[in-house]
């Protein structure tokens, strides 16, 4: 009992002499360390990281009361499982830390649009709305692809080049089922429809719903791995969804769909616009 105890008066020492020292800097310091935590775990938040971060936490916890009691095997025993639960973070949460890594380089003052451009890509709205509405209503499977910031170029490759304007007579073309490209995503660049006919990587997150095909698989699976936006139809029912950021909306109604879209193609200048217009209404 008695090592436990000078261990005790060692620990509530240093913490002692540490607090007589602390100053504005370690202020600072442990609220950038907070912040940064506190931004990783909501990233992690519903995913199958969180568990496994979890895991590991309890693991560093006990492996310190394991030292601070002198049990060294269990306490290198879980040294060195938290060091192998490190290295499986890496290894099994890939998809999950590139988003991450991707949503600090975008950064959210950037803003959700495909791109910070200032063309009005308004009738491309209205082509992707129409298009989606009649392939709904016709029970025709559809997988659209929108890219943002994360260039596509590896899946564009996977599919045929198209290379044209934005329209709803060319998007309800290739999904007509029994043509050649009907069973792929379509990816879509500003006003132009890339490619047709693209492979997708399906996820392999378990708690999506059984319900959910390999269209919407595959929509949530090029969702986890880069901030592009995926409308699909459904086959079997017609309904409309989207995916974004490993997470899937479904049952679009018309105007939930417009909205959707416009905030995805709303160019800069309308954009900055419209939050001054909003400033002088609340003044």
């Amino acid at each position: 009992m008695e090592p436990v105890l000078n261990q005790l008066r060692q620990v509530y020492d240093a913490i002692a002499n540490s607090f007589s020292q602390f100053g504005v800097r370690d202020a600072v310091d442990i609220l950038l360390v907070g912040y940064i935590i506190y931004k990783l775990l909501a990233i992690a938040k519903g995913t199958r990281a969180i568990q496994v971060l979890k895991g590991l936490g309890l693991l560093i916890v006990a492996a310190q009361v394991a030292k601070m009691l002198e049990l060294t095997v269990l306490g290198w025993l879980l040294d060195y499982a938290v060091s192998a639960g490190a290295i499986a973070l890496v290894v099994l949460f890939q998809p999950e830390m590139r988003r991450a890594l991707e949503q600090i380089g975008h950064s959210k003052f950037l803003g959700n649009n495909i791109l910070r451009h200032d063309n009005d890509y308004s009738h491309v709205v209205e082509e992707l709305q129409y298009a989606l509405m009649e392939l709904s209503k016709r029970r025709v499977g559809a997988l659209i692809v929108v890219e943002c910031r994360t260039g596509l170029e590896d899946l564009v490759g996977t599919g045929t080049l198209i290379h044209g304007k934005v329209s709803s007579a060319l998007i309800e073309n290739i999904f007509e089922p029994n043509t050649p490209l009907h069973d792929g995503a379509v990816i879509v660049r500003h006003d132009m429809v890339l490619a047709a006919g693209c492979f997708l990587p399906l996820s392999e997150n378990t708690g999506i719903a059984r319900e959910l095909g390999t269209r919407h698989r595959a929509a949530i699976g090029v969702s986890e791995v880069s901030d592009s936006v995926t409308f699909v139809v459904s086959e079997e029912t017609g309904v409309i969804s989207m995916a974004k950021e490993g997470k899937i909306i479904r049952y679009l109604d018309a105007k939930a769909l417009k909205d959707m879209l416009g905030v995805l193609f709303t160019p800069v200048e309308k954009e900055k616009r419209g939050i001054r217009r909003k400033e002088r209404v609340d003044a």
